[in-house]
């Protein structure tokens, strides 16, 4: 089932998201919907706060964009090849590598772009969709988008690292969007 993309100013995009346990009702078909509503709305990753569920869970595709570059973009990352993974009760243990400016956007945030600074390379701890514990370490592409899906579960946006200067000129945009004054080709909640 395709779920809603909460819009920029509902709450639940600013709290920090709790673990589950794995006899969260539903959280298979929930897990399936958060891939459905991903891919139908031409995302990379999706957070659990970006549809309304303040836990600790987030699933990343970077395979796809790996799948769609030539030979010469992915030498640009090298030792990345892309991932497909389900990321709950995620913690950082460690942040690496230089920082480096890629332009980024959001679902919750659409029609905004801005290039924002991250490591190279993050070591998370978390359990798969099967509670199995992983300690992994993701550079590149997908570990920007893990930063990304991350920042979601602990109530931050991509807006937050930019200039107070550049969030102030973005101001009447981001209204609009909280306002539902935006035109998307998914499905989007506006409700406060």
């Amino acid at each position: 089932m395709i779920l809603p993309i909460i819009a920029y100013g509902n709450p639940v995009l600013r709290k920090v998201a709790t673990d589950i346990t794995p006899d969260y009702p539903g959280l298979q078909a929930f897990i399936a919907d958060m891939w459905e509503t991903m891919y139908a709305s031409s995302g990379v990753g999706l957070a659990a706060p970006q549809v309304n569920r303040d836990i600790r869970l987030f699933v990343v595709d970077s395979l796809q964009m790996f799948n769609n570059m030539n030979e010469q973009e992915k030498a640009e990352y090298p030792g990345d090849e892309g991932i497909r993974s389900v990321f709950i009760n995620a913690q950082i243990k460690e942040l690496d590598g230089e920082e480096w400016l890629y332009n980024e956007g959001c679902l919750s945030i659409p029609k905004i772009r801005e290039d924002i600074r991250r490591h190279e390379t993050v070591t998370l701890s978390y359990v798969d969709e099967n509670f199995q514990p992983h300690t992994s370490t993701f550079n590149g592409l997908s570990a920007r988008i893990i930063l990304h899906e991350y920042d979601h579960i602990e109530g931050k946006l991509f807006i937050d690292h930019i200039s107070p200067l550049k969030r102030k000129l973005l101001k009447g945009k981001l209204n609009d969007i909280s306002r539902g004054k935006v035109n998307v080709d998914y499905k989007m909640s506006f409700d406060i």
